[in-house]
């Protein structure tokens, strides 16, 4: 049976290494499926560091920055684990793509309850802070928010990390 697996965090929180020991407690060669864009150097930096850090483990990395709900689909087995990395930066991919983001969001959804295999979602809580001052940012915030709760209904387990230390939000105590 498939489990559904979404951790959430502010940046630098540690969010990403939570998921991938997850991943890795779970299957000898996951999925880790990215969804970040570089537009510029220190991106370039960040994606780099990521990727170095799991040239240690054995991964199959693919990228999927706006077609994530048929990478789940097409990857997903019931003996493999998929790490997404991260919901937050694709619906960002989305919104700059002019996306229909409600159709874009239900396709995830949907691969996300039909996919066999255990799937971990790694995402920015956003919701924290003041209110954005410009009307993209509303919005993505807005979407965002709305993903966290659609995801976190479906998931077996949520998880927020703080200052690198993960919290049960939803779920058993599966963190060893």
């Amino acid at each position: 049976m498939r489990k559904i697996t979404l951790i959430l965090g502010g940046a630098r929180s540690g969010k990403s290494v939570f998921g991938e020991k997850l991943a890795l407690n779970k299957d000898s060669k996951p999925i880790y499926i990215f969804t970040a864009q570089s537009f510029d150097k220190e991106m370039d930096e960040r994606i780099r560091i990521h990727k170095d850090r799991r040239k240690k483990q054995s991964w199959q990395d693919v990228e999927a920055t706006i077609n994530l709900p048929a990478a789940i689909s097409e990857l997903s087995k019931k003996e493999k684990v998929i790490l997404v990395d991260c919901l937050s930066l694709w619906l960002t991919n989305l919104i700059l793509n002019e996306r229909n983001i409600d159709r874009d969001i239900t396709e995830f959804l949907n691969a996300l309850e039909k996919s066999p295999g255990d799937v971990i979602l790694v995402s920015s809580e956003v919701g924290l802070g003041i209110v954005p001052d410009n009307e993209m940012s509303r919005v993505f915030r807005d979407y965002l928010g709305s993903l966290h709760q659609k995801v976190a209904a479906i998931s077996e387990t949520v998880i927020m990390m703080v200052a690198g230390i993960p919290m049960i939000v939803k779920g058993q105590n599966e963190l060893s």
